[in-house]
């Protein structure tokens, strides 16, 4: 692979087809919203096409995210018998989540007060409406409980009289079930022993499947990105200019501030972090879904980052659900004060307080759930402020996702990185090696176990 990159020089970049997707995206985002995207319109065509390639596409990589967390969890705990610190690991990358979360809230609650985004807007009052999904401090509990062994639920929408019931995956109980069973499979001991051959089988086979679609990325980051530029919000944007300023402050100081300095701290050169974590990143923007990009996440954190793959197979999936510093911490917190400051609520020192609680543990009380609107209204409700408000943000709030996933999975792949490093397992020649490019097929890669 790297023979073929020197042949066709930077095209043959991973990094450079992604990016020359986006500005392809770019123009026919805006060439369909020139044209118009309403049925009948000359763009709707084209609006459809960038529409149908983004979906497909991220689709193809929620569909591998059950098998490959399974999978790899599994044969995780297998090598895990290897590791001394298994216990030290897991409490250290929680501890970790929590901090970092702490510090992105603290600075979403200080650009709410500095910029005050609720005054500085001239979005309608009648904009306001009450959200169809809301989160609640019971769905942490209900959400580890699997609802069958499968961790795959079905939900039933009606539209136009008609029902439709489609079937949805909860990554946080497909890790309660892999843990499980891979525990299980080691007090079984030699019975087991078939079982956990056929599982590394699986894996990659997983691995093998995930990089074909993984090559794909470049079209599907004309579509995903074509399709936000010609459909969403930009016009809303300059009536909710201050807030939009505050949310992106917010990521930018987190990611490019707050996670450099962490590095450094830790002996990592920021550079290569993001380097080697580009790919990910990239695909986070374009995509909107830290689940979507879990799997490239996993996939740059241990051939890029260096970190085990033992250790990364536990550390990314619990990541993605519940590890969302621009979702759970900086939105919520920006959000909450503007609709504080809109609806003249007076906010007490507690009420803050309240807004970092709900920041550093509610993400995993919403992480069976999806999007941020979920871990906006747990928000809103614990401070008793209405929750109509959410309904002034929702016509940016797919612009604003891109940063926020972006942030999300920038995130989920520094926790492991650091925790790898304090534990002496980093893979430093990996690590200092990266590139900005994607790593190599998995099969070529030197199988890192601890």
């Amino acid at each position: 692979m790297a023979q073929a990159r020197k042949r066709g020089g930077i095209f043959a970049s991973f990094g450079f087809q992604v990016l020359a997707g986006m500005a392809l995206g770019l123009g026919l985002g805006l060439l369909a919203r020139d044209l118009g995207t309403e049925a009948g319109q000359p763009g709707h065509g084209l609006s459809e096409a960038l529409r149908l390639a983004g979906s497909i596409f991220v689709q193809l990589l929620r569909v591998l995210v059950p098998p490959l967390v399974f999978t790899a969890i599994v044969a995780s705990i297998a090598n895990l018998r290897q590791l001394q610190n298994a216990a030290a690991l897991v409490w250290r990358t929680l501890a970790w989540f929590a901090l970092t979360a702490l510090i992105a809230v603290s600075i979403g609650i200080m650009l709410g007060l500095v910029l005050k985004p609720g005054l500085n807007t001239t979005v309608a009052a009648a904009a306001a409406s009450a959200p169809h999904t809301s989160g609640s401090w019971l769905d942490f509990l209900t959400g580890l409980v699997p609802s069958n062994i499968l961790g795959i639920g079905a939900s039933t929408t009606l539209a136009d009289g008609a029902a439709t019931t489609s079937l949805s995956f909860n990554v946080l109980q497909i890790v309660v079930i892999s843990l499980v069973t891979g525990i299980a499979a080691l007090k079984s001991g030699a019975a087991a022993e078939p079982f956990l051959a056929f599982n590394a089988s699986a894996l990659a086979i997983v691995r093998k499947i995930l990089w074909w679609v993984i090559r794909l990325t470049p079209i599907g980051t004309i579509g995903l990105f074509g399709n936000a530029v010609g459909h969403y919000g930009w016009d809303a944007l300059a009536q909710l200019g201050a807030f939009t300023l505050a949310v992106y402050a917010g990521l930018a100081l987190v990611m490019f501030v707050v996670y450099p300095t962490l590095l450094a701290s830790n002996g990592l050169n920021p550079l290569k972090f993001f380097a080697g974590a580009w790919p990910a990143i990239q695909l986070g923007f374009v995509s909107r879904s830290s689940i979507g990009t879990l799997p490239v996440t996993q996939t740059v954190t241990e051939n890029a980052l260096g970190v085990p793959r033992a250790y990364a197979a536990f550390a990314v999936p619990l990541g993605a659900t519940t590890k969302m510093d621009g979702c759970a911490a900086i939105y919520p917190a920006v959000a909450a004060i503007f609709v504080a400051q809109f609806y003249n609520v007076p906010l007490a020192l507690s009420d803050y307080f309240l807004i970092v609680f709900v920041s550093v543990i509610g993400s995993a009380a919403t992480a069976g759930l999806t999007g941020a609107v979920v871990m906006l209204t747990l928000t809103l409700s614990t401070l008793g402020l209405p929750l109509e408000g959410v309904g002034l943000l929702l016509a940016i709030d797919p612009i604003l996702d891109m940063g926020r996933t972006a942030t999300n999975v920038a995130g989920q792949a520094l926790v492991p990185t650091l925790v790898a490093k304090q534990q002496g397992t980093l893979d430093m020649d990996v690590y200092n090696a990266a590139s900005g490019d994607l790593p190599v097929e998995p099969d070529e890669t030197t199988q890192r176990a601890a």
